[in-house]
């Protein structure tokens, strides 16, 4: 269990295999987000029929409702949400940084507001650990401290410091709780916002406090321009131990997806397929499309001729615009299914085109057809 091993490169295009107790994943993977123990609209069954095989879950909003302690009552969170496949939680760190204004950050943990009741709570490192290993998750993330995409490097650099001191608290307690059963794997964050020196040395750091399964790269995609985080990438990447399995943290957008395994990524998890489904806004290989525009009305074609889902194969794009003009709920499932499935596709093709060495070609026609340029 906890194995990862490079199959393929291509550049710096990886394709892997990640070997996890639910399951074994292959990648690049697109993680649906599940936020509160389910993916918005969609079935443990409809995930499945997608392709999904990692699913994230969050730590903080779990916690707050309904408690780990439910969760693990009613047999953990595999079987709570009924997702039999890997799992991952998130540290609550992004959460408790979008608190903004009800939250109090300093070296023993974060106090904040629950936002379902106003009770006050007092996260630690070890807290977080201890919530994350009692819901079951197969991967868990190590808490920190995330500053905006903007931060100067004065405050780049006590986020950094502060998440390297939590690292070292989340790993003796992961340990402590290791001893009785070994199921769980527990990834580091690394921190330094748009500032390289900070990024390198936050490795080289995490490097010494131990031996790790994975890396996951957060502060990133949090306000910066995407063509800071894109640069960000490529200078990290032949920095980066080959060896460990590459988490880029809340990045979901199709041409984000490209460009992240271009620059060696492996894994990724974001709202942005489901949040934007329920709005509307589909994903297909010709961009984005608008399904409330007029201009789908008595359109016949189904929204991505090239899909397998079951949006694509059973309703035609007059229809999915009936139903979000008519504010029929199907069409918030039927969107997000298909924006779901469009992220796995999109990663399971890079995955073969890295296998095939064929990754530049691929993502040049990609683009020029995403992006509708000669």
């Amino acid at each position: 269990m906890f194995e990862f091993r490079v199959d393929a490169t291509c550049g710096a295009a990886r394709a892997g295999t990640l070997v996890l107790p639910h399951g074994t994943v292959e990648t690049p993977v697109f993680m649906p987000v599940g936020t509160q123990g389910t993916v918005r609209t969609l079935s443990p069954a409809d995930l499945k029929t997608v392709g999904a095989q990692l699913v994230l879950a969050n730590t903080y909003h779990l916690h707050v409702r309904p408690g780990e302690g439910v969760v693990e009552r009613l047999g953990g969170l595999h079987r709570f949400m009924a997702w039999d496949r890997p799992l991952l939680t998130d540290s609550g760190g992004f959460q408790v940084f979008s608190l903004e204004g009800s939250r109090r950050v300093d070296d023993d943990g974060v106090e904040f507001q629950s936002h379902v009741d106003g009770s006050r709570r007092h996260l630690t490192p070890q807290h977080a650990t201890e919530i994350q290993w009692t819901l079951g998750a197969d991967i868990a993330m190590a808490f920190d401290h995330v500053v905006p995409g903007g931060a100067d490097e004065a405050t780049a650099r006590d986020a950094l410091e502060r998440t390297l001191r939590w690292l070292e608290r989340c790993a003796r307690r992961h340990a402590e709780l290791k001893a009785s059963s070994d199921t769980q794997t527990l990834w580091p964050i690394l921190q330094g916002g748009t500032h390289l020196g900070l990024r390198t040395e936050g490795l080289r750091r995490i490097q010494e406090l131990g031996r790790w399964t994975g890396l996951a790269i957060g502060g990133l995609s949090v306000g910066e321009p995407k063509p800071v985080m894109y640069e960000m990438l490529e200078d990290l990447e032949p920095r980066l131990p080959p060896a460990w399995p590459r988490y880029l943290m809340g990045v979901g957008f199709p041409e984000d997806l490209v460009a992240a395994v271009e620059r060696g990524m492996d894994l990724f998890d974001c709202v942005a397929p489901t949040r934007n489904g329920r709005n509307g806004s589909a994903f297909t290989p010709d961009g984005p499309v608008n399904i409330r525009n007029a201009e789908h009305r008595e359109d016949a074609r189904p929204l991505d001729a090239t899909c397998d889902c079951e949006t694509c194969t059973t309703f035609s794009r007059g229809y999915l615009r009936h139903l979000f003009v008519a504010e029929e709920l199907l069409g918030l499932r039927l969107l997000s299914l298909h924006n779901v499935r469009f992220l796995i596709r999109l990663a399971r093709d890079m995955g073969a085109a890295t296998r095939a060495g064929t990754f530049p070609r691929w993502a040049a026609e990609w683009r020029r057809r995403y992006t509708r340029s000669d």
